[in-house]
């Protein structure tokens, strides 16, 4: 019995022996670290598995803000000086742009508050605008959308950190930059576009105080110079960084983001420091910027949230999957997907863009699949049909946009939109057909946009001061369906 216990002792020392061993060895997941020490082979994966994240990370929340640069220099590049020269254009398909689109003349006028406190004067009339920071967050709505309502206004620009005192008498908006954009629309009533462009003119801006050294600024037309305010040459390659480190070290740093400046600072990105990457960092820069956008295209044409859809029985999505605000904003957090969504696809954000009720100024639908789910092919021919009248006060259009670059589809065609006010104004029946591919369907020249083989396209189905049936379910229009 003796020899019995004096083996089951043994057995246990062994077995304790055994536990401790494993409890103080390599722990499931840590390959590469000895005694809780990382080998050198371990210590740079991690590192480098860290950056990359912490870039790809950057680049989906701080691809707003290279955009809105891209948009500011891509506007200094045709003529327009901040504070000096605006301009005006009636944009075409040559203007590479983010989802813009022919239906408004736009008006783009370029701040620089380093000059202090700034009014914009708006005329009454059709106008609409918002002022944008660099970073495309919203500052202001003005015309229609906006406080004053289409009645005029003095909308008063206060620049970052701003103490001085506001008198009374304007619509107050505190920007987070220096660089502000302030891009406007008027209406083309009737279709009269030098009437709208002129009304644009008609825009004053002028220092709140009267001794800051001022002239008015002039506008030019840049309605024929090719333009490009995208950053698409830039978006998958080291030149994101380095643009998004110029916006870094010459703006104030956004007061709710600083973990992410955090990020930045850790990728080698600071302000006041120059950006330097050695080789190692240059490549993981490069690898989150192909990846990031990779994924926001991804969320952005092959969205699988339930709430993009408008209709069920319907491929057309909601544009923006947010409507409460300008921010995507819910009551509990910030909807990181649908700004990554909008922001990739579109510029600008404002609480009155995205509004789903017959208050809102516009409505903005996306169409990128066929009535069969297929993505839409250039090499194809398709039909949308419309049921008349469209529910809106003042007009509606569909424009087609190139898959790649997100702008208007350039042909030799010369243009990408079929609008209420101007190829669809003799319209009537109770339904409309237009028509999209490579070769217009005979006798419908004039209802026909030209896509190209090779070449992915979507669609925006825009209505301007919509009415309830748009938004009740009441009217819909078809879907894209393939003909031959």
């Amino acid at each position: 019995m003796k020899r019995v216990f004096r083996a089951l002792a043994l057995v246990g020392i062994t077995l304790c022996g055994a536990t401790v061993g494993r409890a103080q060895g390599p722990t499931p997941g840590l390959a590469g670290f000895n005694g809780g020490y990382p080998t050198d082979e371990a210590a740079q994966h991690a590192h480098d598995a860290a950056d990359l994240n912490r870039a790809v990370q950057s680049y989906r929340t701080f691809f707003p803000t290279v955009s809105g640069a891209a948009i500011f220099d891509g506007t200094l590049k045709v003529g327009v000086v901040p504070n000096k020269v605006f301009g005006y254009m009636d944009t075409k398909p040559r203007h590479v742009g983010y989802t813009l689109n022919s239906d408004t003349p736009y008006g783009g006028i370029l701040l620089d508050l380093h000059a202090g406190p700034l009014v914009i004067e708006v005329p009454p009339g059709p106008l609409l605008g918002a002022g944008l920071d660099i970073h495309q967050r919203w500052i202001a709505d003005m015309g229609l959308p906006g406080p004053d309502g289409g009645k005029g206004g003095r909308h008063l620009v206060l620049p970052p950190g701003y103490q001085g005192d506001v008198p009374a008498g304007y619509f107050v908006a505190r920007a987070t930059s220096f660089r502000v954009v302030a891009g406007m629309r008027s209406l083309p009533e009737h279709g009269d576009v030098p009437g709208a462009i002129a009304r644009l003119q008609s825009i004053k801006v002028y220092p709140l105080d009267p001794s800051t050294p001022w002239s008015p600024p002039t506008w030019i037309d840049m309605t024929p110079k090719p333009q490009d305010t995208t950053p698409n040459a830039v978006e998958d390659n080291l030149r994101f960084w380095e643009a998004l480190h110029q916006v870094v070290d010459q703006e104030p740093p956004l007061a709710n983001l600083r973990t992410h400046y955090g990020d930045l600072a850790a990728l080698g990105i600071s302000k006041g420091r120059p950006f330097t990457p050695d080789a190692r960092m240059k490549r993981i820069l490069v690898q989150a910027a192909r990846e990031g956008a990779a994924q926001m295209r991804v969320e952005s044409f092959a969205d699988r949230r339930p709430d993009r859809v408008v209709w069920p029985d319907r491929a057309w999505q909601w544009a923006a999957l947010r409507f409460e605000n300008g921010s995507f904003d819910t009551p509990d957090y910030t909807d990181t997907y649908a700004r990554d969504k909008w922001f990739y696809q579109a510029i600008a954000a404002s609480p009155a863009m995205f509004r789903r009720d017959p208050a809102a100024g516009s409505l903005y639908w996306l169409g990128l699949r066929d009535r069969e789910g297929a993505y839409l092919d250039g090499s194809k021919s398709y039909r949308l049909r419309v049921p008349l009248p469209v529910p809106g006060k003042l007009f509606w259009s569909v424009t087609v946009y190139d898959a790649q670059t997100r702008s208007q589809v350039q042909t030799d065609q010369g243009k990408a939109a079929l609008r209420s006010l101007f190829e669809l104004k003799d319209l009537t029946g109770t339904s409309a057909d237009l028509f999209f591919g490579p070769t217009p369907p005979r006798g419908q020249e004039g209802r026909w946009i030209k896509t190209l083989p090779g070449r992915g396209w979507f669609a925006y189905f825009r209505i301007y001061g919509p009415q309830a049936p748009a938004f009740d379910g009441s009217w819909k229009p078809g879907d894209f369906e393939e003909v031959q």
